[in-house]
């Protein structure tokens, strides 16, 4: 079994010591979907809801969470990401939206947790600019979806 890499021997949260790892590209995707009513779902496409453009705000509040992580996570290192983006598509049959986020640097620890907290951010931001429709709307996941670099290697998400 794995040990946790954020607990030290006595089981005390503790952020891990990267200093004597090699810098290298990493890149890491991630998705959040929110299903949401057919009204909330057809105000947040339309791009002029009550509160105004829902997807657009979606993308900039995800990319400005990525940045952001590391006061968010709290044993989360701070990164100096060479990208972060934000998609989204309706997924029209469920009135579900799908955000796809990615983060990306050269350095000595992944963007996981970037590219988490960038769709979860957009997701929520979407549920906020449409709660005065659909109180109901519902964050039915987040995931990694694959990750590169490093020394743990790569992963991909197993299709659903």
């Amino acid at each position: 079994m794995k040990k946790l890499t954020h607990l030290d021997k006595n089981g005390a949260a503790r952020m891990v010591d990267i200093s004597r790892k090699d810098a290298t590209v990493r890149e890491a995707k991630a998705e959040a979907v929110i299903v949401l009513s057919r009204a909330a779902f057809k105000a947040a496409l339309s791009g002029n809801a009550k509160k105004g453009d829902v997807l657009a705000a979606a993308r900039v509040a995800g990319i400005m969470a990525a940045k952001k992580t590391s006061e968010l996570i709290p044993l989360c290192h701070p990164i100096a990401l060479a990208k972060a983006t934000v998609e989204i598509e309706a997924v029209k049959k469920r009135h579900a939206i799908r955000i796809l986020a990615s983060a990306k640097t050269t350095g000595q620890t992944g963007v996981e947790m970037e590219a988490l907290t960038a769709a979860s951010i957009a997701a929520l931001t979407i549920y906020d600019m449409v709660k005065a429709i659909d109180r109901g709307a519902v964050i039915e996941s987040v995931r990694l979806l694959a990750k590169s670099g490093g020394k743990s290697g790569t992963y991909a998400a197993p299709a659903r």
